[in-house]
């Protein structure tokens, strides 16, 4: 009976300092908000909760005054000292949140850790939004903003979509350079779902995550429109030199000119700006058409 009553409890600890643990429940204390990850430093900013946040992770680049608090390192590669040493009563995270060993430190101490789930689609922004809202008491305040700034912008999407449908257009995600060959978006990453907010088809949707391809891959895959972060831009030098790359040259896209650069974070962040970079790269995409 005693060592079942151990297990019980062993069980109930694991269970209360989980550090995978996703929640929507108002927060204890709000005083002092921490944030790891850019797209939840930028829903508190969008529901005007900023004046509570004591430090951001450096995925946090908007708006712009963000970058002006403490940092905590990167967002899946967090250190307990440093988080701790600000004084948190709440650290508020995308579920990518980490390493695991980290918040399960950080929970031990007794400081609120609350993860944020992320689904890479439209409607996954509007609960991540509602999600924060619910933690932070802005829910009412959430809805009407969501409603006025953001279901618009779905909307529109849904539409220009639609006026597609027959023919969506293939689109190659290119996150940056790794010796020589570009980093490209396969199934279940970010930029795929975006790929799909768009309307169009992932090119490179025969393999998951992020990976290099080679020259031969991206001719037979044609695609009809290239996409790349304005960082992974320069690790090409420049959109000419973009432009001149062996693997992508000769593509349909650099033919006729539908290579479109903005932000990453922008774009993959899946905040609500990730919807407004969307509306804008469905609306240049039709018009190319």
């Amino acid at each position: 009976y005693n060592g079942y009553m151990k297990i019980l409890f062993l069980l109930f600890v694991c269970f209360l300092i989980s550090p995978t643990a996703i929640a929507c429940n108002p927060a204890s204390d709000l005083s002092r908000i921490t944030v790891a990850g850019g797209s939840i430093a930028e829903i508190l900013y969008f529901l005007n909760m900023d004046e509570h946040i004591v430090a951001v992770d450096v995925t946090t680049n908007y708006p712009p005054e963000a970058k002006s608090l403490p940092s905590i390192g990167y967002v899946r590669n967090l250190s307990a000292e440093g988080i701790l040493s600000l004084s948190p009563t709440v650290i508020i995270g995308e579920d990518d949140m980490g390493p695991k060993e980290v918040i399960t430190q950080i929970k031990a101490t007794g400081v609120e850790v609350l993860l944020v789930e992320e689904e890479h689609s439209a409607n996954g922004i509007i609960d991540k939004i509602n999600c924060v809202a619910d933690i932070v008491g802005k829910r009412s305040f959430a809805e009407q903003i969501i409603a006025k700034q953001l279901m618009p912008k779905i909307q529109h999407l849904e539409d220009i979509s639609a006026q597609g449908s027959n023919e969506k257009p293939k689109i190659l995600f290119i996150l940056g350079m790794q010796s020589g060959s570009p980093i490209v978006a396969g199934r279940g990453v970010s930029a795929d779902g975006f790929i799909n907010m768009l309307g169009g088809l992932n090119t490179m949707d025969s393999f998951e995550g992020w990976k290099p391809a080679n020259s031969e891959a991206i001719i037979k895959a044609a695609p009809d429109v290239i996409l790349i972060s304005n960082r992974g831009l320069s690790g090409f030098g420049g959109l000419s030199d973009l432009k001149q790359h062996p693997a992508l040259k000769f593509t349909p896209a650099i033919k006729n000119d539908r290579v479109y650069a903005m932000d990453g974070m922008e774009m993959l962040g899946f905040g609500p700006r990730t919807l407004s970079a969307a509306a804008v790269l469905a609306d240049k995409i039709a018009r190319a058409k």
